[in-house]
């Protein structure tokens, strides 16, 4: 069966994200959405809360035919990577190699996000050529100039790897801008990856309004006057 996910999403648990984690669920649902990877900066917290709140399971599997992915996305001391289907502390400033050894020892899947975007901290390609990837974001419906995009998907092309599409929305207006359509058996974060890994994909690809982008700047602009709720701890067993 084809599932529409989007797999890669910010929520106000991250730095400059502002959406709600309930508001997200409804809002991705709205847009026929099956599912989104949370992929707060450098925290985990959000994975927590929807956890605690009910809307996502400790064994990977749906909640009332919803999926969310847990992730993040870690600033390495190289640029962003994401860690698909794992739950981490906060590993800012690890070296890339090394955050993604984690990510696959822990069984998840690191991917680097709008790589040739230079404005937004995209890893370069000198050092994803020395990273045994699988897989890479070739869609980013934020990424500052169109032709990063391209570059992605070239790369991508390349090396063979396996390519996924986010909309990296930072408020619920923008959830399901881009996804990633996949042909997946097991409708379970296992399953996910493991289609994703397989490269039983397609990319949904549109890019972010004008005000869209608008408001993810504003948020960053006015994210440091915000105060933010502390994050939950993990759930006792």
């Amino acid at each position: 069966m084809r599932y529409r996910i989007d797999l890669h999403c910010h929520s106000r648990f991250s730095s400059d994200g502002v959406s709600e984690p309930e508001e997200m669920v409804q809002a991705a649902r709205e847009r026929g959405l099956h599912g989104f990877a949370i992929t707060d900066h450098n925290t985990c917290a959000c994975v927590d809360y929807f956890i605690s709140a009910g809307l996502m399971r400790e064994d990977g599997q749906p909640v009332n035919g919803f999926l969310i992915l847990p992730g993040q996305e870690i600033t390495t001391s190289a640029g962003h990577l994401l860690a698909l289907g794992v739950r981490l502390p906060d590993l800012k400033g690890i070296p890339p190699a090394e955050a993604l050894q984690l990510i696959r020892s822990s069984g998840g899947l690191a991917v680097p996000p709008h790589p040739y975007d230079n404005f937004r901290a995209g890893i370069r390609e000198s050092i994803l050529d020395e990273l045994p990837l699988e897989a890479i974001e070739a869609f980013n419906a934020a990424v500052t100039f169109k032709k990063a995009n391209q570059r992605s998907f070239e790369y991508a092309q390349r090396r063979g790897l396996a390519m996924t599409a986010g909309s990296d929305a930072h408020h619920v207006e923008a959830i399901g801008t881009a996804c990633t359509v996949l042909e997946i058996d097991d409708f379970s974060v296992r399953g996910t990856l493991a289609a994703i890994r397989n490269g039983a994909s397609s990319l949904e690809q549109r890019y972010m309004s004008r005000t869209q982008a608008l408001r993810k700047t504003w948020s960053n602009v006015f994210r440091l006057g915000r105060k933010k709720n502390r994050p939950l701890p993990h759930p006792s067993p």
